[in-house]
């Protein structure tokens, strides 16, 4: 069997637990099939780059598949027929990935950051001019 990666999106305006639900069947049709997912990923609501559908936001969800092309057709057959999902890519790989994606590894690098508050920032407006300003002022006007 091959092994393929799939990311699809769908409607901002599905819950989270209807794009689960889409996950499953879409799934269960590789199953049926003879292929298994190895990993799933939602990786959650996230603004798009440009309109789809007139949807500005989409959930993103990642398949590793290893089925026959024949069970990756029929599952791709059945996402364009469903009106929940805007796009769909797959593609062949020669082997899956182990562990977390880059998009979630991104998500918990940034959460591991410190938060910067209002009293952090550097206001140049508050602070006094450099003394090579000052005096360059002070010549024009004299």
């Amino acid at each position: 069997m091959a092994l393929y990666e799939t990311v699809f999106i769908a409607r901002q305006d599905i819950s989270a637990t209807q794009v689960e639900a889409l996950a499953d069947t879409f799934a269960g049709i590789l199953a049926e099939g003879g292929g298994e997912v190895k990993k799933r990923e939602y990786w959650g609501l996230r603004s798009l780059a440009y309109r789809i559908k007139k949807n500005r936001k989409a959930h993103y969800v990642l398949f590793n598949i290893d089925a026959p092309s024949a069970a990756v057709a029929e599952m791709e057959r059945t996402m364009g027929i469903n009106e929940d999902v805007l796009r769909v890519m797959t593609i062949r790989v020669d082997e899956l990935e182990e562990g977390p994606s880059a998009v979630v590894q991104s998500r918990g690098a940034r959460e591991d950051r410190p938060r910067r508050s209002y009293g952090d920032r550097d206001d140049r407006r508050d602070s006094p001019p450099p003394a090579e300003a000052a005096t360059a002022v002070e010549g024009v006007e004299a």
